[in-house]
């Protein structure tokens, strides 16, 4: 089992960045794809970034590639998310989660066994 901490969300302007950190706890951490997921207000959940437990694969959101980088270093069991010219359409609340089935990153969120809490990101245009 795993758990999950996200942090670094805020309130930022258009054109900004921003770095989001998950920590995770527990000795397994380097066994999960990990994954970030958005949910604005109104809407589902949606897929951000994934990656593999290598870091050697990766996958984005077709709109979010480019502008968007997820990583994750095992030894400190870390995932971060960089997100560069940030976007009003960017603001939700960001969720770090963790797939314990699969190596390689999953795009589905019911893939996902463990969730974080959440780390909202605002951007004012």
């Amino acid at each position: 089992q795993v758990q999950l901490v996200e942090s670094g969300g805020g309130l930022v302007q258009a054109g900004d960045s921003l770095r989001l950190s998950c920590a995770a706890s527990g000795r397994t951490f380097s066994r999960y794809a990990m994954g970030w997921f958005r949910q604005a207000p109104g809407k589902e959940r949606e897929i951000v970034a994934a990656i593999s437990v290598s870091g050697g694969s990766t996958y984005y959101a077709g709109s979010l590639k480019g502008r968007f980088t997820i990583s994750r270093d095992n030894v400190r069991n870390m995932v971060y998310l960089q997100m560069n010219r940030l976007k009003p359409e960017d603001t939700a609340v960001y969720y770090c989660a963790a797939d314990q089935d699969r190596v390689v990153p999953a795009a589905d969120v019911n893939k996902y066994d463990y969730w974080g809490q959440g780390t909202q990101v605002t951007v004012s245009s």
